[in-house]
């Protein structure tokens, strides 16, 4: 193990003075309010610089601070660069909008409630049908260890068989994928697509989306090239696993499209 000292990462600089993301602290919950739903907004812009919008499909959470029982959501029929902090939606466990003027994505509820409910330290969730994860999932298996990228994801995702294609708009239908959520990070759902969920963040949740459709990617070229991949071993799996696949390295690659998204989108905050 490496001797970090103060730091949560050995990424963080040992000589200080320098220029670098610092976590966030806050004075009052109207803060951090306001922090968790600029960077929900952030995630959903982020989205759709990726390309993962399909219509109306794909939800983000986030949970709220001072009512962690409620959680803020992007509205239904809205693309993902046209969200902004004045039509968030405020929804309940049961699909009650609380605040906001839009209406809910049905199947994004029932699956984010289900998890939010069954998971109290879950702090933000994000699911979309994209194209390589969409395909990679059609396959029912797991990320496999052959990049330093995918490693991020070893031992710390699952695939989720059950109810495999068949859309989540019924209450019970979200059950499966909450009790897949259990000490993981990130969930294959067969012939569906991606979802992950973080503990710690909205980046995290969204940053760790983005990557693991690009291991998707990653997995379909390499499976379409013939050429059988060298798999990484686990030992240094996990070791690569420990250093640029937690929380925390999540949240630190999401200030780079934080920072890029203030300067050029400033109507996120509209």
């Amino acid at each position: 193990m490496l001797d970090l000292g103060n730091r949560v990462s050995i990424y963080q600089p040992e000589q200080p003075g320098l220029i670098f993301p610092d976590l966030p602290a806050f004075d009052t919950v109207c803060e951090e309010r306001r922090h968790r739903k600029e960077r929900l907004v952030a995630a959903c812009r982020a989205f759709a610089r990726q390309g993962f919008d399909y219509g109306f499909a794909g939800h983000l959470t986030v949970r709220d601070p001072e009512r962690p029982e409620l959680y803020w959501t992007n509205p239904m029929c809205v693309h993902f660069a046209k969200v902004k902090m004045s039509n968030l939606i405020l929804v309940d466990h049961a699909g009650t909008v609380i605040e906001g003027r839009h209406a809910v994505n049905r199947a994004g509820f029932v699956l984010h409630a289900n998890v939010h409910e069954e998971h109290p330290d879950i702090v933000a969730m994000c699911h979309a049908h994209t194209t390589y994860g969409v395909a990679w999932c059609a396959t029912g298996r797991r990320i496999d260890p052959i990049t330093q990228d995918a490693c991020a994801f070893f031992e710390d995702h699952v695939v989720i068989g059950e109810q495999g294609g068949q859309v989540a708009v019924e209450n019970h239908a979200g059950s499966d994928v909450a009790k897949a959520f259990k000490g993981v990070k990130a969930a294959l759902h067969q012939n569906h697509g991606l979802l992950t969920a973080s503990r710690h963040s909205i980046e995290s949740a969204a940053f760790w989306f983005i990557a693991l459709e690009r291991c998707c990617q990653q997995q379909l070229d390499v499976a379409a090239s013939g050429i059988e991949p060298i798999r990484i071993p686990a030992d240094r799996a996990r070791y690569s696993r420990e250093h640029v696949g937690s929380e925390y390295i999540g949240w630190l690659h999401f200030q780079t499209i934080w920072n890029q998204l203030v300067e050029d989108e400033p109507d996120m905050f509209d």
